[in-house]
């Protein structure tokens, strides 16, 4: 920073008073520059930003949501179908209460004929216990040969004792879709039942689990491959102290997890699907997800109204403002009238069209693009948040308004968000992996799982079939 006093400054000449002027409004540029960044990051929260709800911090202070506020009362609406706790016809057991005397004149009834009973029924459960079976293959002398000849065990008994397959599929449960730590399962299963499984036991029964799963991701990939619409996300997370990406691909019904060392397209190569998919993509901007040309591509608008957002609040840009206005409203037109088309009538969609140019040009006269100094020596030049956001949904408004030329196409990526939430919970819970064998056969666990869910299964009842060499497969007429 230049720094002269009044005596130094007297004795310049004109010109080198001219460059002492524009050194200082260069510095000044720059410290403005360097301000507004910093307050962008200090702006920027999980309601205006791509930023997690736990980065907000413990004084989140009221934020408005991006939701609307309806017109409904809270709780259950008109014409909810509720649910309640009924009485079943064939209760496992039967407690008579008798009546002995008249409670009003103390008569005695014991001899009185039983007119009727009313009931009450409760729900319990009964005292859990391991029960121990016990196989036995007789051995017989064969008097043709003489040789000891024995039967034949089940396939999965291998051990002279071991745990059963029910008890291997509830630990399975509780450390793969529950989250809960290998020495709590165990603190929990002992309570319950008195045994429980060592720790690396039950590591080695979440291995055997997804060895016994192959047929089935296999056939979830196979599906997601065909499917019309495919949401795509991927995030983070920590491997024996390393980044590893997990990537995710998910439908209504299916979930497909898989994790790469790398975020970008050789991670979505690898994962078998985006290479052969042909059909509509909804993804984020990131931009390797665009390398894939043989799909069709759609865009999440939450991200854009967080943005939006920001650079109306931020930087006081009315356009932004509308534009997020304008992406409600066909949000709201969409949903009334999904129910009976396909796609918004054509001259709604060109008015929305209209009303996007017309944004986007404004966007344009707000941001104006830079004059064109020297080159950079490398890289492009930097922009702002607001030019970058312009420019962005200005390229690809095609993906940005898919959703209201084709009702199939959501206006979110909500769906996989929630599957790519797990990725988050689950090192709070239990912390990272120690392996990678034991992540890659955790996320495999989390992807038959959580297919099987949305097919309506029992989760326990999905793993211990998988146990049997039994696991469920997702149906091809019910995947879409």
């Amino acid at each position: 920073m230049v720094q002269l006093d009044r005596e130094q400054l007297r004795r310049l000449d004109q010109e080198r008073l001219i460059e002492l002027i524009l050194l200082l409004l260069q510095q000044l540029a720059a410290q403005q520059a360097l301000i507004q960044r910093l307050q962008d990051q200090l702006t920027k929260n999980s309601h205006n930003s791509g930023k997690p709800p736990s980065c907000d911090g413990l004084k989140k202070g009221r934020r408005k949501s991006l939701r609307e506020s309806g017109q409904r009362p809270r709780g259950g609406q008109r014409g909810h179908k509720g649910r309640t706790l009924m009485q079943v016809a064939q209760p496992e057991h039967v407690v008579v209460h008798g009546l002995a005397g008249c409670p009003h004149c103390q008569t005695e009834l014991t001899d009185v004929a039983v007119q009727g009973h009313m009931k009450r029924q409760v729900f319990d459960i009964p005292p859990a216990s391991i029960e121990v079976t016990e196989h036995q293959a007789e051995v017989k002398q064969c008097p043709g040969c003489g040789t000891c000849v024995k039967g034949a065990f089940p396939a999965h008994v291998t051990q002279p004792t071991q745990y059963g397959p029910r008890l291997k599929a509830l630990a399975c449960y509780l450390y793969s879709q529950q989250f809960i730590p290998l020495a709590r399962i165990r603190e929990l299963l002992t309570a319950l039942y008195g045994h429980a499984p060592s720790e690396p036991v039950v590591l080695a029964a979440a291995h055997q689990l997804a060895s016994r799963t192959h047929a089935s991701l296999e056939e979830i990939r196979q599906q997601l491959v065909a499917a019309p619409v495919v949401h795509f996300d991927e995030s983070g997370l920590r491997v024996d102290g390393c980044l590893q990406w997990l990537h995710v691909a998910s439908t209504e019904k299916l979930t497909h997890y898989h994790l790469h060392d790398k975020r970008g397209h050789v991670a979505m190569r690898v994962g078998g699907i985006l290479p052969h998919f042909k059909g509509v993509a909804l993804h984020d901007h990131w931009r390797s997800y665009l390398t894939f040309t043989d799909c069709q591509h759609s865009f999440c608008n939450v991200h854009h109204l967080r943005e939006l957002r920001f650079v109306a609040e931020q930087y006081n840009q009315a356009w932004a403002a509308q534009m997020e206005r304008v992406l409600l409203d066909i949000k709201a037109e969409v949903a009334s009238t999904s129910a009976l088309h396909s796609a918004l009538p054509p001259d709604r969609l060109a008015d929305y069209a209209t009303q996007y140019d017309a944004l986007i040009a404004q966007g344009f006269a707000d941001n104006p693009c830079a004059a064109k100094t020297k080159p950079r020596p490398v890289g492009r030049p930097k922009q702002s948040p607001p030019k970058n956001l312009r420019d962005r949904i200005r390229k690809h408004g095609v993906g940005v308004l898919a959703f209201m030329y084709d009702f199939r196409k959501p206006i979110d990526n909500n769906l996989v968000e929630r599957d790519v939430r797990m990725t988050k919970v689950q090192p709070k819970v239990s912390g990272c992996f120690h392996s990678l064998d034991d992540a890659q056969a955790f996320w495999a666990i989390r992807s038959y799982i959580s297919t099987g869910r949305r097919h309506g299964l029992n989760a326990i009842d999905a793993i211990y079939n998988a146990f049997l060499d039994q696991p469920f497969t997702p149906d091809t007429s019910q995947a879409q």
